[in-house]
This record gives C-alpha cells, structure tokens and sequence, in this order.
C-alpha cells in the first residue's frame, strides 16, 4: 500500500510544491506562531510532499529535516530550498511509519496534510512521538472528516475518486485518541476551513474524467445537510474542515 502511494505522487513533485492552496493558510500562520515562540534547534517536517512547512520553518530553526517516501517529492523540495536561499533544509525519505531516525534527536515534529495517506496513522505517530525529544513539540495539522457519519462517508468517497491512493480522513476524535495513545499530551486543538478550488484540486492528482463526473454527481445527489456541510458550489467547489493539533 505504502508503494502505491508514492507511485501515484513519483509524477506530481511539483505540482505540490508550486500548489496555491498548500503554499498559504491561517495553519501555515498558526504554525510560524508557535516556532517563533519554541526556535527548535532541530524540526522534523513529517511527510513534507511540497515542502511549505519546511520554508515556513526555515527561518525559526537551525536545522529542518524535510521526509517523505518519495523521491521525487524530497528532490523537488532540495531544488525550491536552494532557490529561496534557505541552507538549513536537508532532505530524507522514509515512511511515517518507519522513520530512518535515532531516538528523541528532534525538538520539533510537524506535518500537514500527510496522515491522511499514511498506511497506519497509530504507528505514524507513535514513531513521530519516538524520534521527538521528551518535552519537544508536536504539530499536526489535516483535513478532517464530520462526526456525523453520513458527512464522513460523502466526503472519504469524494476523496478516493479524486486520489484511489487516499487512505482516510480522520474525525477530529480519531486524532484526538491516536495522539494520546502515541503518547502526547494535546495542549490545543484550532478547527479551521479550507475551501478547495475544484479545477486545480482535481488537476494536481490528473483524476480522470470519469471520476471527476462522478464527484460531481455525488455532490448534487447528497442531502441538503451534506450539501451545506460542505458548502458544494456548482463548479465543484467546497469548503471542508482542517484540525491544527498542538501537542508534546
């Protein structure tokens, strides 16, 4: 499965780094917040694909770490560090699951918009827990599926016919006990929103035609309650929920 994954994203290194919606954000705001105030010495960006956390970072700590399984991902984000000048990115690949770190060698762990492709997002977080130094922090920020079950099972298959490689959108609930489970304590949970333009939503990952008609559908034939849950435009676009997790 974890090779399915970076298969499907080897082709795409920079359609993510040049992506306008990972580029900005009030996360990316609340994120450069919270470095501002810890300066780690060393930041692990979990899951980097484009590298925005890692620029973002950048200027806040001595050393970033930009990880991601795939190849093409870490070598477009070295090319993008070098261009904007910030020498203290450095690039790993590994999976979430097994990160290709020692213990407890970080002060700093985020990720963003990652974990809803991890393979298993328990052990995921139990290695970011593991190669984070006690006391260091732990930032995690992702789009998140509704409570309500209906909500949650339009959008998960809205999700797998954009991207067969999407593993899940977690409740804020899920993360909330994964994060405890991996040992965290969760200092602060921000719900935030984060409208996605359909065109360029669909054209980073090049959904074919087919499943594109097909999110519309299930769009127009979803309830009025998911409707509105989403806020689903005409053109396709729609407004879903993001959760930025601070904890240690």
């Amino acid at each position: 499965m974890s090779e399915f994954v970076t298969s499907h994203y080897s082709t795409r290194a920079e359609d993510y780094v040049r992506s306008a919606t990972h580029a900005t954000g009030g996360d990316l705001d609340h994120l450069i917040e919270q470095l501002t105030a810890e300066r780690p010495a060393r930041l692990l960006d979990l899951g980097c694909g484009g590298g925005h956390v890692s620029y973002a970072a950048a200027p806040h700590a001595d050393l970033v770490v930009s990880c991601d399984p795939t190849q093409t991902m870490t070598s477009a984000v070295m090319a993008e560090a070098e261009r904007r000048g910030h020498e203290q990115i450095q690039a790993a690949c590994g999976f979430a699951e097994a990160l290709p770190f020692a213990d407890d060698v970080f002060d700093a762990v985020a990720s963003r918009y990652s974990a809803h492709h991890w393979n298993d997002l328990e052990t995921g977080l139990v290695e970011a827990r593991r190669v984070l130094r006690p006391g260091g922090l732990g930032i995690f920020i992702d789009t998140v599926a509704p409570e309500d079950a209906m909500a949650d099972s339009v959008l998960q298959a809205i999700e797998v016919l954009r991207d067969p490689s999407h593993m899940r959108n977690y409740r804020p609930s899920e993360w909330r006990q994964n994060l405890e489970w991996a040992g965290f304590v969760v200092e602060a949970h921000i719900p935030l929103r984060l409208r996605l333009d359909f065109a360029s939503w669909v054209a980073r990952t090049r959904t074919p035609a087919l499943h594109r008609d097909a999110i519309l559908s299930l769009q127009r034939a979803a309830s009025p309650h998911v409707q509105h849950r989403f806020a689903f435009e005409d053109d396709g676009s729609f407004t879903l929920d993001t959760a930025f997790f601070v904890v240690r």
